[in-house]
């Protein structure tokens, strides 16, 4: 491609024109690993890079309402959270959780791995990607880092799993210690979790690391794509994580991460009871939990026919069987609705503990009651108690009575609302988009020299 310039006489030369660098974005088929990365695939794309995305056929629909082109799974087996128990029928029998964690650890993350590479060399035969953005539990980060040789921009969407000296293993949701003895404990948990609760998934990870020729450490799986990572963006603030002295270099906080939106103009949702309520709450589980005897039923159940105003979106998951179950004037059931109309009216967000759930209620000034365990949730709900942002019940199932002294605890403590708030102005000092640009304007085309300090040390300092 050219550029025509005008000379000072007149004539014209033609100069060529820079072809556009070329970005590739993956990640685990989850929503909460697509979700945060669609606003910078937006961003870049606009920005004038060349942006594509391998995906699972479950997002082919939102990538083309995106206008991001797609390359499919091919070799990768396509394995969600729906079909898991169908495709591995042996784990739905399986009892003790600890086994049952080390088997997803093994299937879920750590075989697909050789297969979105195999998948991801293909693809770089009609388009040689420059650099790779990735979710930070895509288990092909150290074959792109490694064997391709090509940078990669992992995305922290949910709290840091890298090892540190000053906390526990990751995924036991243990707060940080601070007396001797607790840090005699931490040390010696290390070394179980290492050497015997996930001893079985560590021998998987290094079999695998060895097979293909890549560099392995003993470290666990999700401790690994940290450290292989050319940078790891972590959405979130240091607020909202627990100090590391130990923190890796190519580590950076970047704010809360939350799906695209267009920027369009759309009929704002509103229901006149927003209005006649003195309390409120909103409770979710999010789309992946289907069960909502969990935590919306419990809720509902909590305060119905009380003066709080309840909204439960449910995600798509039995909603009118739940509206002819609970017709009291107090409560709202819907499949969704935008929580930025909703939450400014509310006191209290009910959730289960996705991290970009809890992102959305603190940038909205919205304390918390977390009820969640699985799936990482105990990690992010353990922050949400640590940092008195909200109360974490600690369970998956809670109580109607749970969550009502919770709820009542949320409204008459204001310490929630004020740590709340104040982490929210915390994230309003990040520019997300603008601080992933900067990275990946510096990884593919390297401009400071010098004495001068690179965009990474300026925003790191």
């Amino acid at each position: 491609m050219q550029n025509k310039h005008v000379n000072l006489d007149g004539s014209v030369t033609l100069i060529d024109k820079p072809a556009k660098k070329k970005i590739l974005f993956a990640c685990v088929p989850a929503d909460g690993h697509f979700n945060p990365l669609t606003g910078i695939a937006k961003h870049l794309q606009l920005a004038g890079y060349d942006v594509r995305w391998y995906s699972s056929a479950n997002y082919k629909h939102k990538l083309e309402k995106l206008q991001v082109p797609y390359y499919l799974f091919d070799k990768a087996l396509e394995v969600t959270g729906d079909t898991v128990d169908e495709i591995f029928p042996a784990r739905k029998a399986m009892k003790n959780p600890l086994k049952k964690l080390n088997y997803d650890i093994i299937n879920f993350f750590i075989a697909r791995g050789p297969e979105y590479y195999a998948d991801m060399l293909n693809i770089y035969r009609s388009f040689p990607f420059d650099l790779v953005i990735v979710d930070c539990a895509f288990t092909a980060i150290p074959f792109i880092a490694e064997k391709m040789k090509i940078p990669v921009i992992s995305i922290g969407v949910f709290p840091l799993t890298e090892t540190s000296k000053d906390l526990a293993p990751n995924g036991l949701a243990m707060t940080p210690a601070h007396s001797f003895a607790g840090k005699i404990k931490q040390s010696i948990l290390h070394f179980v979790a290492d050497n015997i609760l996930f001893r079985k998934s560590n021998q998987v990870l290094k079999q695998t690391m060895l097979e293909h020729g890549i560099a392995y450490k003993n470290t666990a799986i999700f401790d690994m794509l940290v450290k292989k990572s050319t940078l790891l963006l972590q959405s979130g603030t240091p607020g909202f994580e627990y100090y590391r002295s130990d923190l890796g270099k190519n580590i950076r906080f970047i704010g809360p991460l939350l799906p695209y939106t267009s920027g369009l103009k759309r009929k704002e949702w509103f229901d006149k009871r927003l209005n006649q309520f003195s309390k409120m709450v909103v409770v979710t589980q999010g789309t992946v939990e289907r069960d909502p005897e969990k935590i919306i039923v419990p809720t509902l159940e909590a305060f119905k026919d009380t003066d709080t105003l309840v909204v439960a979106t449910t995600g798509g998951s039995q909603t009118k069987e739940l509206q002819a179950r609970y017709p009291q004037k107090n409560i709202i059931i819907e499949d969704f609705i935008p929580f930025a109309d909703i939450m400014p009216y509310a006191g209290v967000y009910i959730t289960n503990g996705g991290y970009g759930g809890v992102m959305l209620a603190i940038a909205n000034h919205l304390p918390l009651v977390v009820a969640g365990v699985h799936e990482g949730k105990n990690e992010i709900n353990a922050r949400v108690g640590y940092f008195k942002l909200g109360v974490n019940l600690k369970t998956e199932k809670p109580s109607p009575a749970q969550l009502k002294t919770a709820v009542a605890e949320v409204f008459n403590n204001g310490i929630y609302k004020k740590n709340v708030e104040q982490l929210s102005k915390e994230f309003r000092e990040y520019d997300s988009y603008e601080l992933c640009a900067g990275y990946v304007n510096e990884l593919l085309q390297p401009a400071f020299t010098g004495n001068s300090k690179s965009f990474m040390q300026v925003a790191n300092n």
